[in-house]
């Protein structure tokens, strides 16, 4: 729970996910459009992916050769540039924060991804694989949520709504991808690729991605 507040020094409020760009271009206009956008990035997007690697760093904890091969494909996987320093950024965050909790060099160095980062954490500390997952993506929609309130689509008590809502999702998910192996990775939201991809030429904007 600590690694995975709003507090723990990740930088994820400075990131939507592309979020803000679907607000932008009119995916995403209100509560029930971002809940929809949600659902599909755990489901079928690059949420479901980062799920999934989160799983296989899990279990490879303690196996660098393995690690640092899941992690250079979550790497490459990721489909736009900003994604790309997204994941590795808030990768980077966690890693110099979590090593309060860990020996020297238990952990992956500079660079890892986010996903593969906190699932090698997980792993290494015993924490059962359910519940680190469900942690993760929670975390990925309360942070979805707060920026959903500072672009006005919903206030605080709609996104609490929310939350209650999306909670059987991210069981769901969680469960899923809990039992999944690389061969799972694959995702069919365009419509987040493609926001990603056009969300660095934003004339204006709040966030990084």
């Amino acid at each position: 729970m600590s690694w995975l507040s709003p507090v723990f020094p990740t930088g994820a409020y400075a990131y939507s996910a592309a979020l803000e760009q679907a607000v932008a271009a009119g995916n995403v206009t209100d509560a029930q459009s971002l809940q929809e956008w949600l659902t599909a990035l755990l489901d079928a997007g690059p949420q479901w992916n980062d799920a999934v690697f989160f799983a296989a760093a899990w279990r490879a904890a303690g196996d660098e050769a393995t690690i640092a091969e899941t992690a250079a494909l979550a790497r490459a996987m990721t489909g736009s540039a900003e994604r790309h320093r997204e994941t590795i950024d808030q990768g980077t965050g966690f890693l110099e924060a979590a090593a309060n909790w860990f020996e020297e060099d238990e952990l992956p160095p500079r660079g890892t991804p986010l996903c593969v980062a906190v699932g090698v954490a997980c792993g290494r500390d015993g924490i059962a694989l359910g519940d680190a997952m469900q942690a993760f993506l929670h975390a990925f929609v309360t942070n979805q949520l707060q920026v959903a309130i500072r672009l006005s689509v919903t206030g605080q008590r709609g996104a609490a709504k929310l939350l209650a809502e999306l909670e059987p999702v991210i069981a769901r998910v969680a469960k899923r991808a809990a039992s999944s192996t690389l061969d799972d990775l694959g995702s069919s939201t365009v419509l987040a690729d493609i926001a990603a991809m056009k969300h660095e030429t934003l004339s204006s904007r709040l966030f990084l991605s």
